[in-house]
């Protein structure tokens, strides 16, 4: 029964796998022939359309591939989490070259497969399992968010603003702490009392969905911090928060919402309730990784790669339909903000930022 439910498994993996690549590389079936380098990506259960870090992480597959037509990309969505290590051994059977997990949630599976297959080079967006053959990705997205908490805090009208996240997990809590600070400071300089709610940084305790793709529960969060008072909300849940921009867009006008991970004016329909994006810059750093690999450069585990608002990894996206919206003393406030955590002037601490 094991034998044949392995059998069946691989088959399913190669299958979708097969489902997951692009039609325009259908020119290159047959993929590892050849001198094709082979990108292969493993999704989370958000899979390649959550308008966050899995669509990213493919957009930087497709840019390297751009870049280099002797790279052959594809991806496998994962359903559950009990697909992960199946998807990634999977694609160490199909003999790709790199191979690419997303997600702090696919962090024991990679770290698992990576140990199973020592001259297999991994790597991982969002986490550092402390391996070898993993190239971990990471983001110190508490500096974007800090920016964002404080912009927020600013715009707030009834002086309570609020954030969520999918699941307590480091990727997650590092905006919200980095958000809870930005709002701190800004009450520090203005000698302001703009609450925080859905987020206690001190107790490491707040509001979540515990789902990253069901955006009625993302909306049940959000209406509750609403009805709380919150007039601004920062969803840190994938797709889940879609539930959050939607109900924003119908409130006409009660709330908005700050977006996470890729610019939502160009990642989600409700480009007019978002007042910016703490933007993670995955694309590129992904992008990087595969274009070295292909061209024979060795991917190192320490120091891997961390994004800050310095090297630009991390960021606030522009203020589209907000923009006129803004005071300009607020906007310049935002920007000095960036100029000294990038200098250290300001210092901007959480217990899940990543080690540098």
């Amino acid at each position: 029964m094991r034998i044949a439910s392995a059998i069946v498994a691989g088959g399913l993996v190669l299958g979708a796998a097969a489902c997951g690549e692009a039609p325009k590389d259908d020119k290159n079936a047959g993929g590892t022939g050849g001198k094709k380098f082979s990108a292969c990506m493993v999704t989370d259960v958000g899979g390649i359309d959550d308008k966050s870090f899995n669509t990213s992480a493919w957009k930087g597959l497709q840019e390297a591939k751009k870049e280099n037509d002797n790279i052959d990309i594809k991806n496998v969505q994962s359903k559950a989490e009990a697909d992960y290590e199946v998807n990634l051994t999977g694609f160490v059977n199909q003999k790709c070259d790199f191979i690419l997990a997303v997600g702090g949630l696919m962090s024991d599976a990679t770290k698992k497969a990576a140990q199973a297959n020592p001259n297999q080079q991994f790597a991982i967006v969002d986490s550092n399992p402390g391996v070898d053959n993993v190239y971990p990705m990471q983001f110190d997205t508490a500096q974007a968010a800090f920016q964002a908490g404080y912009l927020a805090a600013g715009m707030s009208k009834t002086g309570k603003v609020g954030t969520y996240g999918g699941l307590p997990i480091p990727p997650v809590t590092i905006f919200m702490d980095g958000f809870s600070d930005g709002v701190a400071h800004y009450n520090k300089a203005k000698g302001k009392n703009v609450q925080v709610l859905g987020w206690d940084k001190a107790t490491q305790k707040g509001s979540f969905t515990n789902d990253f793709v069901k955006q009625d529960e993302g909306k049940k969060v959000s209406d509750a911090l609403v009805a709380q008072g919150a007039d601004i909300i920062m969803p840190v849940a994938g797709g889940a928060g879609l539930g959050t921009t939607a109900a924003a867009q119908a409130s006409n006008g009660k709330y908005s919402v700050v977006w996470v991970d890729v610019d939502g004016c160009e990642s989600t329909p409700n480009c007019p309730v978002l007042l910016t994006t703490v933007v993670k810059n995955i694309p590129d750093a992904v992008k990087e990784a595969v274009l070295k690999a292909a061209g024979g450069e060795k991917l190192e585990a320490k120091p891997g790669f961390v994004g800050t608002l310095a090297n630009n990894g991390v960021s606030i996206a522009p203020y589209h339909d907000f923009d006129s919206k803004i005071p300009a003393d607020l906007k310049a406030e935002v920007d000095k903000i960036k100029a000294d955590i990038a200098a250290g002037t300001i210092t901007v601490t959480s217990k899940a930022q990543p080690t540098k």
